[in-house]
């Protein structure tokens, strides 16, 4: 997904941009049978993707749009499979469960070759577009508002922006493309490449992906590692609580390191007064598209600068840099905070679908979202309820009917589970996977100090992940590496004084 490639008619910005920009304040879910079906496939080929230069086996498996009409509309499900270093690799792959919810897994090929490079030793890795993303039927919006990012708050319509995207898609039924049937696809894919188990990684949305894996196709299992836990239970979409927890944690891990503290000494109040300013006043900035390097120009309010704060504090690498950036802006110096944007811009935008994102949190969250669960969740003074309203809203134009009550029951199973939490995520907090782990006997739970979301990708928890999978249980695994984590130095000026 190329931002510089993607210009509106209108000679405007990217559209990708400005979803990625709707994405920024809003976030960031009947059985499956494992009796053998009839499987229509392509022949594999091979291919590779942007960003990694090795040859991949690829292919497409047709499956139905709507699993209760089977000889109606079919659609094409896209998979890739990272090959074995070792000749004669175990039979049982390593399934990445894409996050979000609109990941294309595919896209994320050689993040995930890096990250896995231990399991890949003897094992192949295999990925698979859900349904609504990649190249298995996109959902993909093309939003041509060329004045989206000079907007206010107020002036924002995101219940008009998902109608919008909507309307591009009129002989799609978007209430098929959800968790239910993401995982019905993959096993059409696993029958088709002959595979009797494999191991699933899932982070983030892709752990609820996991864990109704275990609950519709348990068989099909040999391992679960569930990084960054979502379980059914708890209702994805409003963030504000667990971000201010998150915001509140990074505020005092700056007192306790005197060079932060002596150099930011009143960061909470230059954050309140930054809020406080862009309320009164907005401020149009100069700046570029952070892929095309094209002039733009994009109205920082209150909502904008408090979301990419809290897109920030996902990763150790950006949270250090959260102090300078709050402290810049409160001198009106916006292109630190204007940076951090560019970076967690760019991560959104290549990878969101966002048709795929609202068919699933629409259909099995926001129903779920009781005005007293947003009320609660908007009692704080970071981002108040912000992302919960922005779903509100984004839902209200998109259409699609509630995912049955038994969906937010507690998943069971007597599988291998390794749990992964780090203490600093601001979304998927550790205790959501104390909540999945009540049901779940044969599981540990591994929280890494000073970790953000996903860990796997920024700690060593990806080497526990493959001395799990070449277990095959939780018994006896040796987790010491994580322990030895250090609270990373924030920095302190432009010139990266600090690190």
């Amino acid at each position: 997904m190329n931002l510089g490639n993607d210009r509106s008619p209108h000679g405007g910005l990217s559209s990708r941009l400005i979803k990625t920009l709707c994405c920024l304040l809003i976030g960031f879910f009947a059985s499956v049978s494992n009796a053998q079906e009839q499987v229509n496939s392509t022949d594999a080929t091979h291919c590779f993707v942007k960003g990694f230069s090795e040859r991949m086996e690829c292919g497409y498996i047709q499956v139905p749009e709507n699993y209760e009409q089977p000889d109606g509309q079919q659609i094409d499900i896209h998979y890739a499979i990272i090959p074995s270093i070792q000749e004669n690799a175990q039979p049982d792959p390593l399934l990445i469960l894409a996050g979000g919810p609109g990941q294309a897994a595919t896209e994320l090929a050689p993040m995930i070759a890096r990250i896995f490079a231990d399991v890949r030793k003897q094992r192949d890795i295999v990925l698979i577009d859900q349904r609504g993303t990649g190249k298995s039927n996109p959902l993909s919006c093309e939003v041509n508002r060329p004045d989206e990012l000079v907007r206010s708050d107020d002036e924002q319509d995101l219940s008009e922006l998902a109608a919008e995207c909507l309307a591009q898609y009129p002989n799609v039924d978007v209430s098929q493309y959800n968790t239910r049937n993401t995982i019905r696809d993959f096993e059409q894919v696993r029958q088709a490449l002959g595979i009797e188990q494999w191991n699933l990684y899932g982070g983030s949305y892709g752990s609820r992906v996991g864990l109704k894996y275990l609950q519709h196709a348990s068989n099909s299992v040999r391992t679960a590692t569930l990084d960054a836990v979502a379980p059914p239970q708890v209702v994805i979409g409003p963030f504000g609580f667990n971000g201010s927890l998150a915001f509140e944690k990074m505020l005092q891990d700056c007192q306790q390191q005197k060079p932060c503290m002596q150099r930011f000494p009143n960061l909470k109040q230059d954050y309140d007064q930054v809020m406080q300013s862009l309320d009164q006043q907005s401020v149009l900035v100069d700046t570029q598209d952070p892929l095309s390097a094209e002039p733009m120009q994009i109205r920082l309010t209150p909502g904008r600068f408090s979301s990419v704060v809290r897109l920030a504090l996902y990763n150790p690498a950006t949270r250090q840099l959260l102090p300078y950036a709050i402290s810049e802006a409160r001198a009106a110096n916006y292109k630190p905070i204007l940076g951090l944007m560019g970076g967690t811009t760019t991560a959104v935008q290549n990878s969101i679908y966002l048709g795929l994102m609202l068919s699933v949190v629409c259909r099995e969250d926001l129903p779920r979202a009781t005005e007293s669960l947003l009320k609660q969740d908007a009692n704080n003074e970071f981002i108040g309820g912000k992302t919960g309203q922005a779903f509100v809203d984004l839902c209200q134009g998109w259409q699609t009917t509630p995912a049955p009550s038994s969906f937010a029951q507690p998943v069971e199973s007597k599988k291998p589970v390794l749990l992964l939490s780090g203490t600093q995520d601001p979304v998927t907090p550790p205790r959501w996977a104390d909540i999945a782990a009540r049901t779940l006997p044969n599981s540990v739970h591994v929280i890494a100090p000073y970790a953000g979301h996903t860990i796997a990708g920024h700690t060593c928890a990806n080497r526990i992940v493959a001395q799990f999978i070449r277990a095959g249980s939780v018994e006896a695994l040796d987790t010491q590496c994580v322990k030895q984590r250090k609270l990373a130095p924030f920095v302190l000026n432009a010139n990266g004084e600090g690190l």
